[in-house]
Parts: C-alpha cells; sequence; structure tokens
C-alpha cells in the first residue's frame, strides 16, 4: 500500500496510508482532517456524509488515536457497523472492531450493565419493547380501576405516547396535556397517577422501557461526577450522527460525554430535521454552535447523487425556510431534464398518469426497483394502489408492523425473557395468558407467588393453585413449569429458541389456525437469526433495541422478486434511500403540507419533508397533485399547488398539462 508524508509545523512528519487529499473534495477533508474540539459538519442530502465520517475515523487511527477511545453514535445499528465496515476496508490492520459504535439505547443499555456498581445499578434488568411497554401500563391503569370509570380513560397506547413524548422533550407530563391533548385535561391527575404507579413497577421489577436507558444514563453523567469522568476518558473522540434527529435525552448525553470544549463531531443536515413527531428537535443541530462554544462548522455543498436540474428545485424549496444553515447543492455533473409539476383533474386522474409514466419510463430501460413514488401520509396513495393493482404492476408499500412485534415472535421472546430475568412480570402474563385454562386472574396469581418466593420457572411444576382456580389451569401451568425447567440459559441462544419454538408450536396452531404456516416461517427466519448470537442477554438486548425488518409472511404475494417492484413509500421512510426517479404524489396544500400543521414550526417541518422527498431523485423528479380532492364528510373541494412550490422562480419547474389520452 501506498503511504503519504504529511509535513507538519514544527517540523515532524506523520505518514499516513490513504492519500485523503485525493480520496476527498476540500469540504470533506477538512472535516475529516479536523481531530480535535468540537466540530459541526452541515451535509446537505448526496454529499457524502458517510464517506467524510468513515475517513474521519480512519484518520483518527492513523493520526495515533486508540481505536477504544472513539464513540461513534449512530441512529440504527445497521449503519454503524456499515461505516466501522468501510473504515476497516481503508485500514485493513486498523483495529477497528475495538471503536464503540451503535445507536443511542445500545450505547446507554451497555454503559448501565458495565458500569452500574458505580452507582448501585441492578446486575440484571429487562428492556421492555413499545408493546411491552404497553401492557404494563394497562396492568397498572387496571390496578388503580382506571379501566372502569365513568368517562373514557385514554388507551393505554395514548398513555404510552404521552409518557414518551413527555421524556423525549424534556417536559412535564402536564405541560404536554395542556399543549397537545386539551381534550384529556380533566383527566390529568388520573393521567400523572398512572404514570407514577408506571415507574413504581418497573423499578420494583428491574425493567426499563426505551426512554428509561436514555433518561438513566443522562441522569447518572450530571449526578455523579467519577462516573461522567470515566466515560469521558474511555471516550476521547465522540462521533455523532444524524445530529438533526436527536431528542432533548440524547442531545444532553452528547454534551455531557463530549464537555463544552471536548472532542465531538457532529454530523446533520438541518434541512432534513423531519422526525419533530417522534420528539426529534431542530433546535439541537441549530444550537449545537452555542452548546459548544468555539465549534469549527464546515460545510458539505457538492452533490453526488441528482442533476444540477434537480438540486437548483431543492435549492429553492429549503432556500425560503425561516432559519437554517446556509448552503447551496451543487454537482459538477452535466444534463438532466426539468423536475415537471403535474396538476390532475382528481386523484382517478393522478393515478392513471404515474401509472402511465412509470410504465413509460421502464419500457425505457429504468427497473422498477429504480422507480419510486413518496407521499406525505399514507393514504395519499390508496387509489393508486388500486390503479397498479388492476394493471398488474408489482409494488411493495413500505410501513406495518415489524417482525418482532408480530405476536407470535413476542410470544417465543416472551419465554426467553423469563429465563434471563425471573421477575419480568410482563413476559410471565404473556405466557401464562398463552396456556388453556389459564385466564387473568389466574396469571396474576402465579406472577405474585413466583414474586413473593422470588422463585424462577422451573418452580411453576410446584405451583399449588389459587383460590378458585380450576385444575386444568394448574395443570398446565405445572407443564409450563416442567417445559421451563429444561433450559439452560447456558446453551446457545439459536438452540434455546428452537426449543422454545418447539414447545410453542401447539399453541400457535392453535391460536392463529388461519395463517399458522406463515407465523411458522417467521418462527424459522428467529431461529436462523439466533445463530448469530453466543449469549441469550446479548440477543435479548438488540431484539429490543434493534429489531429486524418484516415478518416473512408480510411480503406481498406476487410473482416477482422485491427487487423488480415498485416502491411506494411515505417520505419519512424513504429517507436515507434514493431512486433513479421519483414522483412525489398530492403536492397539494392540505395534503403537503398537511392541514393539520398550523404553527410556524410544523410548517416549516413540512417543508424540510418535501426537500427531503425531492433530493430521493437522480434523474427524474415529477411533483403531481389533483386539482379536486375527497374531504371526508365535506365531498370535492378544489386544491392548489403546495405553497412550497407557488414560493419557487419561474422556469426551474416544467408544467405539465394532461389530456385525454392519458
Amino acid at each position: 500500500m501506498a503511504t503519504y508524508t504529511i509535513k507538519r509545523a514544527l517540523g515532524a512528519e506523520r505518514t499516513y496510508r490513504i492519500d485523503y487529499r485525493a480520496e476527498l473534495n476540500d469540504a470533506q477533508y477538512e472535516a475529516a482532517t479536523t481531530l480535535h474540539g468540537p466540530l459541526l459538519v452541515v451535509a446537505g442530502a448526496g454529499s457524502g456524509k458517510t464517506r467524510t465520517l468513515v475517513f474521519r475515523v480512519a484518520r483518527l487511527v492513523e493520526s495515533g488515536v486508540d481505536p477504544q477511545s472513539i464513540l461513534l453514535l449512530t441512529f440504527t445499528r445497521r449503519a454503524a457497523l456499515e461505516m466501522l465496515r468501510r473504515a476497516e476496508g481503508l485500514l485493513a490492520d486498523g483495529g477497528l472492531d475495538a471503536v464503540t459504535g451503535g445507536t443511542f439505547h445500545s450505547f446507554a443499555n451497555t454503559v448501565l450493565r458495565r458500569y452500574g456498581r458505580m452507582f448501585g445499578w441492578p446486575e440484571r434488568f429487562s428492556i421492555l419493547d413499545r408493546g411491552d411497554a404497553e401492557d404494563t401500563i394497562n396492568l397498572v391503569r387496571a390496578r388503580l380501576g382506571l379501566d372502569r370509570t365513568e368517562r373514557r380513560f385514554p388507551r393505554k397506547q395514548t398513555l404510552a405516547t404521552i409518557f414518551s413524548t413527555a421524556a423525549n422533550r424534556n417536559l412535564r407530563v402536564a405541560e404536554l396535556v395542556e399543549r397537545e391533548h386539551l381534550h384529556l385535561i380533566d383527566d390529568v391527575e388520573d393521567i400523572l397517577g398512572c404514570q407514577a404507579a408506571y415507574e413504581s413497577y418497573k423499578r420494583e421489577r428491574a425493567l426499563l422501557d426505551y426512554d428509561d436507558l436514555l433518561i438513566h444514563l443522562r441522569d447518572r453523567l450530571r449526578q455523579h461526577d467519577e462516573f461522567r469522568e470515566r466515560l469521558r476518558s474511555v471516550y476521547r473522540h465522540v462521533m455523532v450522527d444524524e445530529y438533526q434527529d436527536t431528542n432533548h435525552l440524547q442531545a444532553d448525553i452528547v454534551a455531557a460525554l463530549g464537555a463544552p470544549d471536548g472532542n465531538v463531531m457532529a454530523v446533520g443536515d438541518d434541512a432534513q430535521s423531519i422526525y419533530g413527531f417522534r420528539g426529534a428537535d431542530f433546535r439541537n443541530i441549530m444550537e449545537f454552535p452555542q452548546r459548544f462554544p468555539g465549534a469549527r462548522l464546515v460545510t458539505l455543498e457538492e452533490n453526488y447523487r441528482s442533476s444540477q436540474a434537480i438540486l437548483d428545485v431543492t435549492n429553492a424549496v429549503i432556500g425560503q425556510a425561516k432559519e437554517r444553515f446556509a448552503k447551496t447543492l451543487f454537482t459538477r455533473r452535466s444534463g438532466g431534464a426539468r423536475p415537471q409539476l403535474v396538476p390532475a383533474p382528481d386523484e382517478r386522474w393522478q393515478s392513471l398518469f404515474v401509472r402511465q409514466r412509470l410504465l413509460e419510463l421502464h419500457e425505457e430501460g429504468v427497473p422498477l426497483s429504480e422507480i419510486a413514488v413518496l407521499f406525505r401520509s399514507s393514504f395519499h396513495s390508496f387509489d393508486l394502489e388500486l390503479e397498479l393493482a388492476r394493471s398488474g404492476v408489482p409494488f411493495v408499500k413500505r410501513g406495518g408492523f415489524r417482525f418482532v412485534e408480530t405476536a407470535h415472535v413476542k410470544d417465543v421472546v416472551a419465554h426467553l425473557r423469563v429465563i434471563e430475568n425471573p421477575r419480568d412480570a410482563v413476559s410471565w402474563h404473556r405466557i401464562l395468558l398463552l396456556l388453556e385454562g389459564v385466564g387473568p386472574k389466574l396469571a396474576s396469581a402465579v406472577v405474585e407467588w413466583l414474586a413473593d418466593g422470588d422463585r424462577g420457572g422451573a418452580a411453576l411444576g410446584e405451583f399449588p393453585g389459587a383460590p378458585g382456580s380450576r385444575g386444568r389451569g394448574i395443570g398446565t401451568v405445572r407443564q409450563l413449569g416442567a417445559f421451563l425447567a429444561t433450559l439452560d440459559p447456558g446453551r446457545a441462544p439459536t438452540a434455546l429458541v428452537q426449543q422454545v419454538v418447539d414447545w410453542y408450536r401447539p399453541v400457535l396452531e392453535r391460536i392463529h389456525r388461519d395463517d399458522a404456516p406463515k407465523r411458522l416461517r417467521d418462527l424459522e427466519q428467529f431461529a436462523a437469526l439466533a445463530e448469530r448470537y453466543r449469549e441469550l442477554a446479548a440477543m435479548l438486548a438488540d431484539m429490543a433495541l434493534e429489531p429486524p425488518a418484516d415478518s416473512v409472511g408480510d411480503v406481498m404475494a406476487v410473482d416477482v422478486e422485491e427487487g423488480e417492484m415498485l416502491t411506494l413509500s411515505t417520505v419519512h421512510s424513504a429517507k436515507g434511500l434514493e431512486w433513479h426517479s421519483v414522483f412525489v404524489l398530492a403536492v397539494a396544500d392540505g395534503r403537503f403540507p398537511s392541514a393539520y400543521s398550523v404553527d410556524e414550526d410544523e410548517i416549516e417541518e413540512e417543508r424540510r419533508l418535501l426537500y427531503v422527498a425531492c433530493t430521493r431523485a437522480r434523474e427524474n423528479l415529477i411533483l403531481t397533485y389533483p386539482s379536486l380532492v375527497h374531504e371526508r364528510g365535506v365531498g370535492p373541494v378544489v386544491a392548489r399547488a403546495s405553497r412550497f412550490l407557488s414560493e419557487l422562480p419561474d422556469g426551474l419547474l416544467e408544467h405539465v398539462t394532461l389530456v385525454d389520452e392519458v
């Protein structure tokens, strides 16, 4: 491998194996070689953000930084692994496997388990996924009698959303209810009581939900000087990807780890901050220079994805933003057709046009897999879906339940979780209620009996029964105990999964009779997934923190591979992806921006959402909207092009008029 010698100010020299100047453009080079002090990299869409991060990791290691002192925080585990894999390709023997990379939640999980003894943390705890958290809330809700009030009390899903949103936005629950759930204001005292009971229940049983992981890490960093300094001494270089998507908790954790003058690199794009509904705060990236005084700002503007004609439109869309970091995307590519704006008489015409145009593109040699139809809200594509089905155009629509959220996978995971944490009452309730003859009353009695004696699952073989319980239920409980006694937590996870699946199969065939074969295929995939792990605890943590994507049975039943399918997707689900040709549906006021976006911050996020949609396209961008829309309870309503498009200078868009030949 060639080496490159860089002369430094004091005459000393350092030899690098990578020619960073040749591999990176000027802005990328500046970002990758600025190694000390706070650094904010504002990376425009398609500007090589990941490449810059990868080369910066390599540069740190080549400059003598211990890989173990590098922390790379991302929003998916896959992103972190991909970056480290690419960096390893640059430095084959660089020891990059020692770099800590992962999500905020997985990092919090690791740190709390590793350093918990410093502040009296329990050695073992279970992580509740969203479904488990909702079930727990429902349990305490019932215990408080809030399921039997005269007025309808909020459902478990609503309560879980309120509790989580308040935590991520750093708000009190009462304040959030007053701001965004005013119709629940009469219930606020009971909601607070339910929250207190939920927190107490988790604390007593060593349970943490997703938000707890971040809250406890942030609080420990704030309150324990020794712990905070220990982490700072371990992780001397902190890098954060997609910083515009951080919430208050995550931004506080970054600040605590890095200190105001620390080596913190945040990479993101204010123009792509679109997850406010999840608690992400646009202010975090905008205020990074204030939170880290003296921070260096580097802007990546050269785009390697889209034609200049498309970039001219996206620059103009985001150029109207009320607040932003100034940047103008450009490309060295030549050519490119002007993006089109296509008003259609109604939604039916819109669907006919999109179907015809995408088939023309396909005939011109563009694979269906390189074409996407994006939309603000899922229902905007319903008419198009019917038209595509009638025409035999295969498509996949992004969304639906994740693999681990399916009932049958959660059932199997629950069996494994009680092996790891016998105090996990949520999982106990789930698996007990699968048994014939066991209802909520008997299940609660069993859980209380286990807790009273601090017993494990094998003890169920000796369960004495409960007042009023029937023999059949007691018998199945004891059978469960006999089965759990055969499970050795020290065995390989794949063997444990297969044991549980074999036990669970008759249950699945009884309660999911209509689609048991499809669900069994999912469980076969689960067993294969388990082969990646050596320890049960690691697998369960990943199942909670980084669940696999989709159920096998959820894939559309068509006679082509998914790679040959057209993609239909909400814009939120399309972020980070790109296609040769992109259609954006329903770009009309009331649809895009949504009629539910009323205040300035919400409208500005809608503008950024359109920017994200348009920057997914490489060669063709086609914006369309129905001039007449049907509103439920109102009837036909005249629609106009989105206000975001009416602001654009003349000549950026080609205006297309549809005629009867469509």
